[in-house]
């Protein structure tokens, strides 16, 4: 007989997949404005750096030496080589934010163009150049678009993080680089992301992971380069796309461990973006190629 869950853990369990396959099932409508989807992506050259003021971030950045993984979605037996890469200690946060708006006013709320950003773009924000009231300035930023999130990366010379990259981290707990094999793993991260209001915190208030990079789940939601990729019927990895169901949510039968529940509600979140959509725990870090020489953690 296999191992009965607690039955408070087996409800929870239960409503998070019923989340997840409505959200999955209501995102598939999606389907029929890939074309558009896409040609709002090939618009981010509007981002180049040379069209930004450079933005200074001080902020630490961690070497990932890379290594194989086996991603949430695709065949059981694939697993994705990831290269070494840097990638920010944390968040991107209000106060850095606002720097960047300063230096790029085309990035503005009251400027921004509606492709790039919808109508909730730093909603909370009073003005142009100023954090709300109650902000705490080392919070991350949130309600900003992939459009602004990859602008404010090319201006910091750095880029987005890659879904592999980010979910090669995610993997890890503060003693190993794999965790997810542990009972608890999952379970621990879904309770983090039922917190209410947790955005509003400020960054490194909680321990790092085993890479040393700080709040992966605790504090938003990330975006991602690549995130509206993982839905493609053939592995988008290897360069073999299918763009007609590159925004469709059929594909969720294809999850590798359908037990990762913590997973499986990020990748539910992640299918339901659109480039210019803001949300309200939403933000970004950056990260950024390096070498191949392994570097001191």
């Amino acid at each position: 007989m296999p191992k009965q869950l607690p039955k408070n853990k087996a409800l929870k369990r239960k409503s998070i997949i019923r989340y997840c396959y409505v959200l999955l099932t209501l995102i598939s409508v999606s389907c029929n404005r890939q074309k558009s989807n896409l040609q709002e992506n090939d618009l981010s050259d509007q981002s180049r750096p040379d069209t930004l003021i450079r933005t200074a971030v001080p902020v630490k950045m961690v070497y990932i030496p890379g290594g194989e993984y086996k991603p949430f979605y695709g065949s059981d037996s694939v697993m994705v080589r990831v290269d070494p890469f840097l990638i920010d200690e944390r968040a991107v946060t209000n106060s850095e934010f606002l720097q960047f708006v300063t230096h790029n006013p085309q990035w503005r709320r009251s400027n921004i163009k509606k492709i790039f950003s919808d109508s909730t773009y730093l909603k909370n924000w009073p003005s142009d150049l100023s954090l709300p009231p109650t902000a705490d300035p080392d919070a991350p930023v949130c309600y900003v678009s992939w459009f602004a999130a990859k602008a404010f990366a090319h201006s910091a010379g750095k880029r987005l993080p890659t879904l592999d990259e980010w979910e090669f981290i995610a993997m890890s707990d503060e003693v190993s680089p794999n965790a997810r094999s542990k009972p608890d793993y999952s379970d621990a991260i879904i309770d983090l992301y039922l917190k209410k209001d947790r955005q509003y915190k400020p960054v490194k208030q909680s321990k790092p992971n085993y890479w040393g990079v700080y709040n992966m789940f605790d504090l938003i939601w990330e975006w991602t380069d690549d995130f509206n990729s993982i839905l493609s019927t053939n592995d988008s990895r290897a360069g073999q796309y299918d763009d007609k169901n590159l925004f469709c949510a059929g594909n969720a039968t294809s999850a590798t461990d359908i037990l990762n529940y913590a997973a499986f509600m990020r990748f539910a979140m992640r299918t339901s973006l659109k480039a210019n959509y803001t949300v309200a725990n939403l933000g970004f870090r950056c990260a950024k190629d390096t070498i191949h020489i392994k570097q001191p953690r």
